[in-house]
């Protein structure tokens, strides 16, 4: 291994053992944002060779399908971008299921890695607009939402203030109940609110507004056959993710680097593991 990201499911998992549904139990390694290079090939492999640089898919493969065989990274796209598929999976699954096309004005709730990669995957697919709250407009949000209040129905009306109408999609993604608030009160009716933010197992919430709207209320778990389709975007340039590494740790430091990553003040803290590979 070369690169690891440090996910927020990554710190839940290890201060609290658990994710949603997803309880710990038995011994856990944690890094699922990975990439490196293939050190040995089993017997009969023939679609790579010792050497080559590759980024994983952490699910449980079938070992036989296209997805399972595929991961060979282009020359130029870098370990630290390799890792970085992962997120950005996420992002072009959430994106694809909560129907962003060309001409889509979009909310974004929540500036982390997950909110930051459902930014630039929006633009990438025609997104006229995306407005997100938060303060990196520099990563592509035509404009952004300083949140200062806890009522949902006052953010929303920021949203629409700032964006000029009601979006049609909102991808959720900080876990917060006002976000999901704000998401249903601004999300034009008959429009989309994809929930992709892990808050808490029960979350109050204004169902007959939603219902009266006729917004769709949308899931994401991660990804499915989406790493190609991100490492395109990567490849290509149409979206660019290195400006999301803000801390660097070695292997040695992933103590440190997982106890900086619990604070919530970077963006993406990412762990060398081989020092002799750039």
């Amino acid at each position: 291994m070369h690169s690891v990201g440090i996910c927020g499911s990554d710190v839940h998992f290890w201060t609290e053992g658990v994710v949603g549904p997803f309880v710990v139990k038995a011994p856990m390694v944690l890094g699922h944002e990975g990439s490196g290079t293939v050190s040995e090939l089993g017997e009969g492999v023939t679609h790579l060779k010792v050497g080559d640089r590759v980024a994983m898919e952490p699910g449980v493969p079938c070992r036989y399908c296209t997805a399972c065989k595929g991961g060979r990274l282009p020359d130029h796209v870098s370990y630290e971008e390799g890792a970085l598929l992962e997120p950005l999976s996420v992002g072009v699954h959430a994106c694809r299921r909560s129907g962003v096309t060309v001409g889509s004005k979009v909310l974004i709730c929540g500036a982390g890695p997950i909110g930051l990669v459902c930014l630039q995957v929006a633009k990438a697919m025609g997104a006229e607009q995306v407005v997100i709250t938060g303060n990196y407009k520099q990563m592509g949000a035509d404009v952004t939402v300083h949140v200062t209040s806890r009522d949902g129905r006052e953010v929303a009306d920021q949203v629409v203030q700032v964006l000029g109408c009601n979006p049609d999609v909102t991808i959720e993604c900080s876990g917060a109940e006002t976000s999901i608030h704000a998401g249903i009160y601004a999300t034009e009716p008959g429009g989309v609110l994809m929930i992709v933010g892990l808050g808490r197992p029960m979350a109050t919430i204004p169902l007959l507004d939603a219902a009266l709207k006729e917004v769709d209320i949308r899931g994401n778990l991660r990804y499915a056959n989406d790493y190609p389709t991100a490492l395109a975007m990567i490849a290509s340039g149409q979206v660019n993710v290195k400006p999301l590494v803000s801390h660097r740790y070695s292997l040695e430091q992933a103590l440190e680097a997982f106890e900086f990553a619990k604070k919530g003040e970077g963006i993406k803290v990412m762990i060398h593991c081989d020092k002799t590979k750039a």
